[in-house]
């Protein structure tokens, strides 16, 4: 006699059940799933302990025909897909027909349903893969899933489930990842009978408003690319809203919720030099391609794709995230109303890294700008009011303080010049190489025998960063010339940090994927130092410097580089109105 037999379908769809529905959330992701499959525009979820005790999902979708109930709980039965090439340009969030069957399998279940023009609704049941006859119901309209004491049948499976407050807080995010992904359905969900969420039809933003959080959204950057088979649409917060987890992290391929490696990677390398490196970004995002480009078909619980060109979809979203977050003060809110009155100091747009003869030549411009405020003074239309204002005093040589319509404006001077100088350098590089300054005199400097192998073994890298730099002994380097744009910096100390980051990750490594550090390194050591002195004139061409560089509000390490102080804030500072 043989060893191997076919299993029975009971210990099949068991056996399946333990992929499709780890838990209760998983199960109740499905049951919504195929709610929106069946066109529903009202969704309203019914939990009890967690989801161990009780799913309930109802619906307001097309409904199922009373010959098709006991399909519905058939293992590989689905209404969705009829042929390989249906599967292989699946659009609808179920396809596989094994969900129902797999729930059915580890708990009690009904399903009643009424289809549009139907005298009456129709019941069936499944108690741990028995089904019931097919019986007459009440209902309205749609389809209602019942569930019950889920795994109540396998105990050893039961025992893995955690407290009811754990099994809850995963199935409520489950509910919210479904309810992020169709702004235009209304979804409910209620808890050991009590309401805790209700979410109307509404934008994209509402609903992230009402999902994600107020905070989320008016912080948020929106995000609209198009190319010839995807298209990317969201929400990404700016540099300025962190988050010390990944709690806040959506994204929709086609609709469906995923986790995806290729395009988490891209939206980390778009954040890259402006994001503290102890946080995370958070965004709502939603990529759309052509379905026959996305394999869904990778895992039964559907939360990974793969796609067929990755490169490109990784390209694609890379530089769709970073157009959006290199505005130069990306989730800024520019204040509502102009400055009553015309400051008493020129603005202008300067280079605070420039000897002040360089200013002179902007006072034209500054001129202007006081004849617009004049023209405010006397009741005429003032133009845009810049958005970090005008420069008040200096605090301790660290911060300018500046007066724009909505309030105060504190701004760190080391970080946002940084910043500034960063861009500069990549905007270079982007170029071509970055401009060299032959010196007059070359500089010769001592080094470690490490400085000098990698300075001769990395001389074609450090030439297409600006710098000509030559062996002259076992411990010793020339320095022939350095980036133009910081030729009045100290040379050898800026060396020394780009060949410690040569060192430790390689020439052409460091070229490719660390040129922003090498960058954000020169540039840190090009910025304005804590303790400079600057005039009015100069912070003010700091201010206007900002509100043109992209990415202005962080540093190149992702520390905020101006905090906004609005009237109201001072005001409760000073308990005033009370």
């Amino acid at each position: 006699m043989g060893h191997i037999r076919a299993l029975p379908d009971l210990l099949v769809n068991q056996i399946a059940a333990g992929e499709v529905v780890e838990r209760p959330a998983s199960a109740l992701k499905e049951l919504v799933e195929n709610s929106l499959d069946a066109g529903a525009q009202s969704v309203s979820v019914d939990l009890a302990e967690g989801g161990m005790r009780r799913i309930r999902v109802a619906d307001d979708g097309a409904g199922i025909d009373a010959e098709d109930l006991p399909l519905a709980l058939a293992r590989f039965a689905t209404s969705k897909i009829a042929t390989l090439e249906d599967l292989e340009r699946a659009a609808t969030l179920g396809f596989r027909g094994e969900a129902l069957a797999s729930i059915g399998a580890v708990s009690r279940l009904a399903i009643s349903s009424r289809r549009a023009g139907e005298r009456h609704a129709w019941r069936i049941a499944c108690d741990g893969g028995a089904l019931s006859p097919v019986e007459p119901a009440a209902l309205a309209a749609g389809t209602t899933v019942e569930v019950d004491e889920l795994y109540y049948n396998t105990p050893a499976r039961r025992k893995f489930l955690k407290s009811e407050a754990t099994e809850f807080a995963r199935c409520e995010e489950a509910f919210s990842r479904v309810a992020l992904s169709r702004p235009g359905v209304a979804f409910s969900l209620t808890h050991n009978g009590r309401r805790l969420a209700h979410h109307g039809p509404g934008s994209a933003r509402e609903r992230t408003a009402s999902v994600v959080g107020e905070d989320f959204a008016a912080a948020a950057v929106q995000v609209e690319a198009s190319g010839a088979t995807v298209r990317l649409a969201g929400l990404v917060a700016g540099p300025g809203y962190t988050r010390a987890s990944r709690d806040a992290q959506y994204l929709f391929v086609n609709g469906r919720f995923v986790r995806d490696k290729v395009v988490s990677h891209a939206i980390r390398e778009a954040y890259a030099d402006v994001l503290h490196h102890d946080r995370h970004p958070a965004y709502v995002l939603f990529l759309e391609a052509d379905p026959r480009l996305v394999d869904v078909n990778v895992h039964p619980a559907k939360t990974e794709v793969r796609f067929r060109d990755a490169g490109a979809i990784h390209q694609f979203v890379f530089h769709a995230l970073s157009r959006a977050l290199a505005a130069p003060l990306a989730g800024a809110q520019r204040p509502a109303q102009a400055p009553a009155a015309a400051p008493y100091f020129s603005q202008s747009s300067l280079d605070v890294a420039q000897p002040a003869s360089r200013y002179e030549a902007f006072f034209a411009s500054a001129a202007a700008d006081e004849r617009r405020q004049a023209a405010v003074a006397q009741g005429g239309e003032p133009g845009a009011p810049p958005l970090l204002g005008y420069a008040l005093a200096q605090l301790h040589g660290v911060y300018v303080l500046a007066q724009n319509a909505a309030g105060l404006v504190l701004v760190d001077m080391h970080a946002a010049h940084e910043r500034i100088v960063y861009e500069r350098l990549k905007g270079a590089l982007d170029v071509s190489r970055l401009p060299a300054q032959p010196l007059l005199v070359p500089i010769a400097m001592p080094a470690t025998a490490e400085e000098v192998e990698e300075a001769g073994r990395s001389a074609e890298a450090l030439a297409s960063l600006g710098f000509e730099v030559g062996v002259a002994g076992p411990r010793d380097l020339v320095v022939r010339a350095v980036p133009a744009l910081l030729a009045d910096l100290d040379a050898p100390a800026m060396l020394r940090s780009v060949l410690a980051e040569m060192r430790e990750f390689g020439a052409s490594r460091a070229l490719l994927e660390r040129r922003n550090e090498l960058l954000s390194t020169m540039a840190c050591h090009a910025a304005v130092r804590a303790n400079r002195s600057l005039t009015v004139p100069e912070m003010n061409a700091l201010l206007r410097e900002m509100e043109e560089t992209e990415r202005a509000g962080s540093c190149n390490h992702g520390r905020p580089t101006w905090v906004q102080f609005s009237m109201a804030d001072l005001d409760r500072l000073f308990l005033r109105g009370r």
